[in-house]
């Protein structure tokens, strides 16, 4: 059963990690690079394509990964001596959870909302669809991004509780 905790513990940090460093990129490269673009039919068009790329299989292993490795951890510690690593376990799962609550409630409609708006050649108005989507979704990325690594810290500090470190 240890090895299962730590097991659980370890795949739980890997794609917690890969989640919070794809939303980290975005909001310290990606995002920041478009912001400088003056074309908004260039960003229209990058956003597009990113939003179409994203979803395969590498993505979401990470992305339902990180939160499936961290429930079944939790799980497993509930009927374990080692109490003292549920409040980590627990925080880290609320965190990715809120961060999942940010995804659907503004990420994902704003990518739909991107899309909606048809091909980047036939969009009347490029600038205000834009302005729609750049901030918001910077903003929210930010917050995905915070929550995510403060995910990866509870794993950690749960991870090194458990034992997993030499502690």
């Amino acid at each position: 059963m240890e090895t299962a905790r730590l097991a659980s513990l370890i795949a739980a940090i890997s794609t917690m990690g890969l989640v919070s460093g794809l939303f980290y990129g975005f909001s310290v490269s990606v995002m920041p690079a478009l912001r400088r673009s003056q074309d908004d039919r260039g960003v229209i068009d990058t956003m597009q394509r990113i939003n179409v790329a994203i979803l395969n299989g590498w993505f979401v292993l990470g992305y339902i990964g990180a939160f499936l490795f961290t429930a079944v951890a939790l799980a497993l510690h509930v009927p374990s001596d080692g109490r003292d690593v549920l409040p980590p376990l627990i925080a880290a799962l609320l965190c990715y959870l809120v961060s999942m609550g940010v995804t659907n409630k503004v990420n994902i409609p704003l990518n739909n909302a991107l899309e909606k708006a048809g091909p980047v050649a036939r969009i009347p108005d490029p600038t205000a669809v834009r302005r729609a989507f750049e901030g918001p979704w910077a903003r929210a990325n930010v917050w995905r991004t915070l929550l995510c690594t403060a995910a990866v810290a509870f794993l950690a500090w749960a991870l090194v509780l458990n034992g997993g470190l030499g502690a």
